[in-house]
């Protein structure tokens, strides 16, 4: 989408400085000459005259290194820009691209080192580069963020070398920067696109006066044969003489809020990602695709206490708002109060709505919460009540056990998918559409489950 571009982190620049009170040090082949005069020790053990020699190599060495280091430009002289390709997003590789700037009239050899926080890379990038007289270089690294929320970058460490490379410096760059970490874009993209052109939304959005299909009034036209004699309109019927019937349309601006539990429970990491992390992201797809279909959108994310909520409203401002909240939603390490985001939901939306619930249920022997929370508000909202399933257990419930004890973990494991099961055909009963889902599945199936209620008028 065009308004990711905004969600790109600024370009940040700065002067280098001296890294240490005394930043410079020996370059490499300041080693490598000081080897080769160890050659003349060889000669040393039968005229000691040759030791002399070696004296001489190594002050003649000593004087070159200083004059080398003279030559080096202070690190005032260079300046250091770090610039994003792409908005971070989680498992995502994004391009970053580090500038070196050079006033100075030497031909410089710059190693660079940035150092990132660990919730971007494992190992802070390195590079190196040849920057030519008052010119500027640059060199990219990619990152591939481990964590949503927000990230510190700090400073860029530099060794620079002169042309004969045997003196170098040190220096350092702050270049402070607050980067946010969004959630997988590229995926919640790419199921909008398919999605959307598969259950072909842009032709419903278009043709969207179908008879009978929606609440929205439309027009008055004579009574035809076929027509629901609960749509006469007799007050239009008594003016006119003649039977008249009215004309509906599909509701272009329906509500739709998304449910998010970021308690205890969706800490559980599956496939390298938290069940948050799925469920943020399957979130994200299914706002860009209601959003996109023209509409509200609201978010409520909970644990022990309200964690973030935003109203339902629409459009591409609303969007970047959603994508921002979205990117700052942590797991808490306590149960959430699921009563408590029922009632806050119950008084934020007054009118029928569509509520998605994502969850996951507690193994215990009562009712959990979450079901008699997501049944409070069956009255009057439509519940899509999504629960994220755990791949190993269907995997030791379908596996033969092979001993005593294996036989024991098969029937627990059988034990809990059905009882889980039990608990969603209880909330169906009641009007809920309550599914499993794997967490690879999520997006399509929330996505899916999305079009199927507004293809149906179920709203």
């Amino acid at each position: 989408m065009s308004e990711w571009s905004a969600m790109i982190p600024a370009a940040v620049e700065g002067d280098a400085r001296p890294s240490k009170r005394l930043g410079f040090s020996f370059g490499y082949r300041f080693f490598l000459f000081l080897l080769i005069g160890l050659v003349w020790l060889v000669p040393a053990f039968v005229d000691h005259r040759f030791a002399y020699a070696v004296a001489a190599w190594d002050v003649l060495l000593f004087a070159v290194w200083v004059l080398d280091l003279l030559s080096l430009p202070k690190p005032q002289e260079l300046r250091i820009r770090r610039t994003w390709m792409a908005p971070l997003a989680l498992s995502v590789r994004s391009q970053a691209k580090i500038t070196a700037i050079n006033h100075s009239k030497s031909t410089l050899h710059i190693q660079v080192l940035d150092a990132l926080p660990s919730s971007l890379c494992v190992e802070p990038p390195q590079m190196e580069m040849t920057v030519a007289p008052r010119n500027e270089a640059e060199a990219e690294y990619s990152v591939q963020p481990r964590k949503r929320g927000t990230a510190a970058a700090s400073r860029v460490y530099l060794r620079y070398v002169g042309s004969f490379r045997i003196a170098e410096r040190w220096a350092v760059v702050d270049l402070p920067q607050e980067l946010t970490i969004y959630p997988d874009l590229h995926e919640a993209k790419r199921q909008t696109v398919y999605l959307v052109r598969s259950r072909q939304t842009v032709q419903e959005r278009r043709f969207s006066r179908i008879r009978g299909a929606g609440r929205a009034f439309e027009s008055l036209r004579e009574y035809q044969d076929g027509d629901d004699f609960g749509d006469i309109c007799w007050t239009a019927t008594a003016r006119r003489g003649k039977l008249v019937t009215r004309l509906y349309e599909l509701e272009k601006s329906q509500t739709i809020w998304i449910v998010l539990d970021t308690g205890r429970l969706m800490r559980t990491r599956v496939a390298a990602l938290s069940k948050l992390d799925h469920a943020v992201n399957a979130a994200l797809a299914l706002g860009q695709v209601a959003l996109f279909t023209g509409d509200r959108v609201g978010l409520l994310a909970y644990a022990r206490n309200i964690r973030q909520r935003i109203p339902a409203l629409r459009g591409s401002s609303h969007l970047r708002q959603f994508l921002e909240t979205l990117a700052v939603i942590q797991e808490d390490e306590w149960e959430a109060d699921h009563l408590q985001a029922a009632s806050q939901l119950m008084r934020d939306q007054k009118r029928r709505s569509l509520v998605v619930w994502i969850t996951d249920l507690a193994e215990t022997a009562m009712t959990p919460d979450v079901i008699e929370a997501a049944a409070k508000l069956l009255p009057r909202h439509l519940v899509l009540f999504v629960v994220i399933g755990q791949p190993d257990l269907r995997t030791v419930a379908s596996s033969r056990p092979a001993s005593v004890s294996e036989m024991y973990q098969v029937s627990a494991a059988q034990e809990v998918i059905h009882r889980r099961e039990l608990l969603l055909a209880r909330l169906r009963e009641r009007g809920a559409l309550a599914v499993e889902a794997q967490s690879g599945e999520l997006a399509p199936l929330l996505v899916n489950s999305y079009l199927e209620i507004k293809q149906k008028s179920q709203l």
